[in-house]
């Protein structure tokens, strides 16, 4: 590995990345890159092979769809139910994988307060922490920085602070796959049902990374946009939790 290293960017091809199609590999290669012009190419070839994989699932569902309303005709029969099992099974899945565990009052869903006049979203601002750490701007951007990286190579997301960008539960489900890319399609993720991706993206993070789903996705979506104290409180544990099970790596203080 330190030969291609040190052959630079020209050891490393359009081809070549072209060529790996396990999104395992290029983001462990993107990890330890540190040549700008090969992290540029890693991320294109990135990209790529998500676009390619939705391409192709794309193609495959219309033919399955256009199969289906063939198998209608020939019949006689109506294809409505038919060709909508598809979908009704992706929802299904998403409602099944729902938490159902108890947890402890300090690791419960971030909810309304009980009996409260107040509107949802501002009850659920009452329920964030006060984040008041000496250092909080340097740790949030880092964070916000972190967030960025992880998520620069998928389509549809653009990090750019801990409240509007993540309000279509896009950015969460980029972020949870980029570190089990096996445990859903990215690329069937539909923008306009975020309740859907936020369920999908808590559910697999407390499965996967052990990390408890701090946050409701019934209060998310009654919000305009989710309050930042609470997506950087959930962040924050959802990194603490990759740290843990090694995931992620941290330097080590001297």
């Amino acid at each position: 590995m330190e030969s291609e290293t040190a052959g630079g960017p020209a050891s490393l091809t359009s081809d070549k990345l072209a060529s790996i199609e396990d999104e395992k590999v290029l983001n462990e290669m993107l990890d330890i890159a540190t040549d700008f012009e090969e992290r540029r190419m890693i991320r294109a070839a990135l990209r790529n092979l998500l676009k390619k994989k939705r391409d192709k699932r794309e193609q495959e569902r219309g033919s399955r769809q256009h199969e289906l309303r063939q198998q209608g005709l020939s019949q006689g029969g109506a294809t409505g139910g038919a060709v909508s099992v598809g979908r009704a099974s992706m929802n299904s899945q998403l409602s099944a994988s729902k938490a159902t565990s108890q947890y402890s009052s300090s690791s419960k869903p971030l909810s309304r307060t009980a009996g409260s006049n107040a509107s949802p979203a501002a009850a659920s601002i009452q329920k964030c922490p006060t984040v008041a750490a000496p250092n909080v701007k340097n740790v949030k951007q880092m964070l916000l920085d972190w967030c960025r990286a992880k998520t620069e190579p998928y389509e549809g997301v653009d990090i750019q602070n801990f409240s509007s960008s993540w309000k279509d539960g896009i950015a969460f489900c980029a972020l949870v796959h980029r570190f089990f890319p096996d445990a859903f399609e990215y690329s069937i993720l539909n923008p306009n049902k975020p309740r859907d991706n936020f369920q999908l993206a808590f559910s697999t993070a407390e499965r996967l990374a052990g990390c408890p789903p701090l946050l409701d996705p019934d209060d998310l979506v009654r919000m305009q946009e989710p309050d930042w104290k609470c997506v950087y409180t959930y962040i924050q544990e959802f990194y603490r939790c990759l740290v843990e099970k090694g995931l992620v790596k941290t330097k080590k203080r001297t």
